[in-house]
């Protein structure tokens, strides 16, 4: 990836897992790495959102780059950052 230019890949770059995940979902893996032992309320009167929110993430797999580490595992070791530097 060091060696393309932006001219190469387009104006914007979509970076993300090309997984969908629903809202629920995500706050489950949350809920998990913060050890949350409450409920989570869903407000049901409110709309839901956009029903599907996946990136394209094609133009970049297209030249080669692919994700390191896990949505769940980034997640981590940014909660883990905030708690070791929430101080400073």
């Amino acid at each position: 990836m060091e060696r393309y230019d932006s001219k190469d890949i387009g104006e914007f770059v979509n970076i993300g897992l090309g997984k969908d995940l629903t809202i629920r979902e995500l706050a489950e893996v949350i809920r998990k790495i913060i050890d949350f032992k409450g409920d989570i309320i869903w407000d049901t009167s409110k709309p839901d959102g956009t029903p599907r929110k996946l990136l394209d993430i094609s133009n970049l797999t297209d030249l080669g780059w692919k994700p390191k580490i896990s949505l769940e595992k980034g997640l981590k070791q940014t909660y883990d950052w905030y708690l070791n530097n929430s101080k400073n």
